[in-house]
């Protein structure tokens, strides 16, 4: 593996935290590392390609490349710039690649002319999505010394340190040529013997009962899991170790719109318009951000409203074509002319509720896919290439995590959330610091049996944000209840779903629920936590948002119901200037919400209704900001620049949303009583 990767000379492009270096650079200054300052933490890929500018995936993406980068308010890299400066390698910190699972990030990046990435630490999603499509990615910052001596850099040196499976992929030039070299007949031969081709209302029947890792006794859930689902194929290893790469066969394959018309594009490209799909009764496909789109002042701006109907029509071409279950989007007209029946919602909710059971494997094209995780699945988010690839040969590249342990001890006090211990791990050194990146975070203890499956699946949901693969809670009594309750389905937990005493973690965390209480995140990062009561200064608000896959459940519904009644039986009211939503995360919850009465207490405060759907949380509907100067308060996952339009966000937990919007100021709901009780 000596062939030339890449030549020199090479322009680089430091990231730093400082605009105005950055500017520099565009301009044609060569800088030095130390030159450019603290690097850029934390890039995520809402600044990468912001969320408007998704319904491009041909060439013009690259005219997009970090055109959302913020550094100290500050955006330096306009339309193009990246492109016409050409820059063969970007530069930048830790962590890079937060958030989505959008492979718009890196393609975007490539198309521009990057080459070579270099970073400290990587976000697994983007890292395997560059691999996909053949962008190289090191954190060997030796690399920029001889870049700057000029020697030329091989693809030896580029894959140096990578496990096999990846160097593999990166060598055949992407995911999708190498799974056409080697993947063809994988999941089909192994499909005979896992009796998995129509997953009936219980786990897959084991493929092997030979453990996951080498030299394993006990197991955890995830390993067993993966054990019962592995796939054999070239350049993964027989006994893998932790960061070693394998195939899985999932029992679910699910994508939305965003995504759909590209890895569409990917698999016409490379192998023709008679593509085959496998095990096509197993795909699930959502139209889940486009419901408001023509309310989404970021496409109203762009002027993208075209290309996302050309992208939902793309879809529902893509569906029809293959024959596969279709989940249309909901929009209001809909509803006011009586056609409200369909059942519709975010892709990632709905698998939850309405398809993931436990022991099974789901993939999704959406870094919240962990949420079905709460039944005791092993859910995960991948790229478009990953979901094209396994569209194709039933086989979902995935490469083995190491554990973590978080037991929940104690009980939530009242007021207090997931949501709010969500933001208290988020806050944790061992999260701030990547230690949690690619990792499965497995909740435990007496704690999570007092958590009803919807919190649970806010645990699991931001998972994505703690930088994990997953969160997966075991299947309990608890489990059983919701599926009948809320399914129908008459689940029997089998022995084996549970993990092991004595299963080996990389790391063990535990919470002591009754220790926590009403939590924020500053606007920027979900990272930047802290206790509500610690926050000193009064922060005026002008939106508040309930919604989304975390925060657009029924006992989500609950909380917000349970505020805004007892505001509306002690004469409060929505301050003026003060706008309120809240959007049902699938019809579900909204016929239990209308069922309840629920519907009739939201329109007397004057709060918006929205039908099920993602909507500002990914800058894709009402909600979102349209002005720098405005602060919103909102239950959505997370907070990145640009992420729900150009002002400032705060995360906080249903309660504390509702709360704060009957202030106009952020405040937990114990607060607001104790200053009603006070007046």
């Amino acid at each position: 593996m000596n062939n030339l990767a890449l030549n020199t000379p090479l322009r680089v492009l430091y990231l730093s935290q400082d605009p105005a270096q950055i500017r520099r650079q565009l301009a044609g200054e060569t800088l030095t590392r130390e030159q450019v300052g603290p690097l850029r933490d934390d890039v995520s890929t809402d600044e990468i390609t912001p969320v408007h500018i998704l319904s491009h995936y041909d060439d013009t993406l690259g005219d997009f490349a970090h055109t959302g980068l913020r550094c100290e308010g500050d955006t330096p890299i306009g339309r193009q710039a990246l492109r016409q400066a050409g820059f063969a390698v970007l530069v930048a910190g830790r962590r890079y690649g937060k958030g989505s699972s959008r492979e718009h990030s890196p393609t975007a990046e490539k198309l521009a002319g990057v080459q070579l990435v270099i970073a400290e630490s990587f976000e697994r999603i983007y890292r395997q999505n560059a691999d996909n499509i053949g962008l190289f990615t090191s954190t060997d910052f030796g690399l920029l010394e001889r870049i700057a001596r000029g020697e030329p850099i091989t693809l030896a040196d580029l894959v140096q340190g990578r496990e096999d499976l990846a160097a593999s992929i990166l060598s055949a030039g992407g995911l999708l040529r190498w799974g056409q070299r080697f993947l063809k007949h994988v999941d089909s031969a192994a499909g005979a013997a896992s009796h998995t081709d129509t997953p009936p209302p219980k786990a897959a029947a084991p493929c092997g009962s030979e453990p996951l890792l080498a030299n394993a006794g006990s197991q955890t859930l995830f390993e067993k899991i993966l054990s019962r689902h592995r796939l054999a194929a070239p350049h993964t290893p027989a006994q893998p170790q932790p960061g070693m790469g394998l195939f899985v066969r999932a029992d679910w394959r699910f994508i939305h719109e965003y995504y759909t018309g590209m890895a569409d594009t990917l698999l016409r490209g490379a192998l023709g318009e008679h593509v085959r799909l496998q095990r096509p009764e197993q795909i699930v496909v959502f139209e889940d951000h486009t419901s408001y789109v023509e309310e989404s002042p970021a496409h109203v701006r762009g002027g993208l409203i075209a290309n996302m109907h050309a992208m939902g029509r793309a879809q529902r071409d893509f569906a029809a074509r293959h024959g596969l279950t279709l989940h249309r989007t909901l929009t209001d007209a809909e509803v006011l002319l009586g056609d409200g029946s369909n059942v519709a919602g975010i892709s990632h909710a709905m698998v939850a509720e309405h398809y993931a059971l436990p022991g099974q494997v789901v993939v999704g094209t959406d870094s919240h896919t962990p949420h079905s995780g709460a039944l005791g699945c092993v859910a995960f988010g991948v790229g478009t290439t990953d979901m094209a690839n396994a569209f194709v040969t039933g086989a979902v590249r995935v490469t083995l995590p190491e554990c973590v342990r978080v037991e929940l001890q104690g009980q939530l006090h009242a007021g207090v959330t997931a949501k709010d211990l969500m933001l208290h791990l988020l806050a944790t050194p061992f999260i701030r610091e990547g230690q949690g990146v690619g990792k499965v975070f497995e909740f435990c203890g007496d704690g999570i049996a007092r958590l009803n499956t919807d919190e649970r699946a806010t645990l699991t949901n931001m998972c994505a944000e703690l930088g994990g693969l997953t969160g997966i809670v075991a299947p309990d009594a608890e489990t059983r209840r919701f599926l009948k309750e809320r399914r129908g389905v008459d689940f029997q937990i089998e022995d084996w779903m549970h993990s092991d005493d004595g299963a080996r973690y990389a790391h063990q965390m535990t919470v002591e629920l009754d220790t926590l209480c009403p939590m924020v995140a500053r606007p920027g990062d979900p990272g930047q936590g802290l206790a509500l009561s610690d926050l000193h200064e009064r922060v005026r608000i002008d939106i508040a948002y309930g919604g989304s896959c975390t925060a657009g459940k029924r006992e989500d519904f609950e909380h917000y119901h349970a505020v805004l009644a007892w505001g509306l039986a002690h004469g409060l009211k929505v301050p003026e200037g003060v706008q309120v939503f809240l959007q049902y995360g699938t019809t579900a919850v909204r016929d239990y919400c209308k069922a309840k009465g629920y519907d009739k207490t939201f329109t007397a405060l004057g709060v918006r209704i929205l039908q099920p759907s993602c909507g500002a949380c990914a800058n894709c509907g009402p909600g979102s900001s349209t002005d720098p100067a405005q602060v919103t308060v909102s239950a959505i996952n997370r907070n990145f620049p640009g992420r729900s339009g150009p002002g400032q966000v705060w995360l906080a937990s249903p309660p504390t949303v509702m709360a704060s919007a009957l202030a106009g100021e952020l405040i937990s709901f114990e607060a607001l009583q104790r200053r009603v009780s006070a007046a």
